[in-house]
């Protein structure tokens, strides 16, 4: 272990000592960290988009600190500690990359390397007695990320539509069945379409080998842009969006698209 992680795993041992520790971490589980664990990751993803490296390396030690603090939290209670996740991690990368660390032929491109990839992680599932296909994608994904990963895995053994337009036209089909829910004024059935909806979304975003949490954060940057320009647009004249109509609003984001447009000079 480097200094800096042994350093790092004794302050996590202080400020979890029931004697003189931090109130707030001695009074943590596994399930109260989790939440922050997952919006640690979402961070560092954050600050990779926003290119920011500097931040980057403080997310990634947000995160380091997460994985620092479930392990402490496992060794009191006598599970496993900091070095066995460490060491666990290494194994499955050199299992999991036998053409690079074993005596297998090295694999002659990606695909291949990533078919055998797909065997290996299969093979460990089946060791630790998961035999669905979906067995191990994870519950607590976010739901737009676990739907594409379903689709994914399920795909692997052929259970997928052979092309987009099939996708296209249930994704018309979903459209239908949430609109007449909708005109029948039964919302909780409406909910329920809209789950199918987003479900056949996330499949085509497989389809088209797009990340659909990647799409929908870029949206996402989007609209807040759009709306900054609305809000920029109603500030020279001292207004603001509440003293503003939808009419003059949707003209101003449509302005903000054309600019958006237009070419740089």
């Amino acid at each position: 272990m480097s200094d800096q992680t042994d350093r790092l795993n004794r302050i996590m041992a202080r400020l979890r000592d029931p004697e003189g520790g931090c109130p707030w971490d001695t009074e943590q589980t596994f399930d109260t960290i989790a939440a922050y664990t997952i919006e640690e990751a979402y961070e560092v993803a954050d600050a990779i988009q926003r290119r920011d490296f500097a931040d980057l390396k403080s997310e990634l030690g947000d995160l380091l600190f997460q994985v620092v603090f479930h392990a402490r939290m496992a060794e009191e209670r006598g599970l496993f500690v900091y070095e066995d996740v460490a060491r666990a991690m290494g194994d499955k990368l050199e299992r999991r990359h036998p053409h690079v660390f074993a005596d297998e032929a090295a694999k002659p491109d990606a695909w291949s390397q990533k078919a055998r990839w797909e065997e290996i992680k299969a093979e460990e599932r089946k060791a630790r007695a998961q035999h669905g296909v979906l067995d191990d994608v994870p519950v607590a994904l976010p739901a737009l990320a676990r739907a594409a990963k379903l689709t994914k895995r399920a795909a692997r053994v052929g259970f997928d539509w052979p092309s987009t337009a099939e996708v296209v036209d249930k994704l018309d089909e979903e459209v239908a069945e949430l609109k007449a829910e909708l005109a029948a004024g039964d919302i909780e059935k409406a909910a329920e379409e809209l789950g199918d909806l987003l479900f056949v979304m996330a499949n085509l975003a497989r389809k088209l080998g797009v990340e659909p949490e990647d799409a929908l954060r870029a949206a996402n940057a989007k609209f807040v842009r759009r709306f900054a320009f609305i809000e920029a647009e109603l500030a020279r004249d001292g207004r603001t969006p509440e003293q503003s109509d939808l009419a003059e609003m949707d003209g101003l984001w449509n302005a903000a698209k054309a600019a958006e447009r237009e070419p740089a000079t």
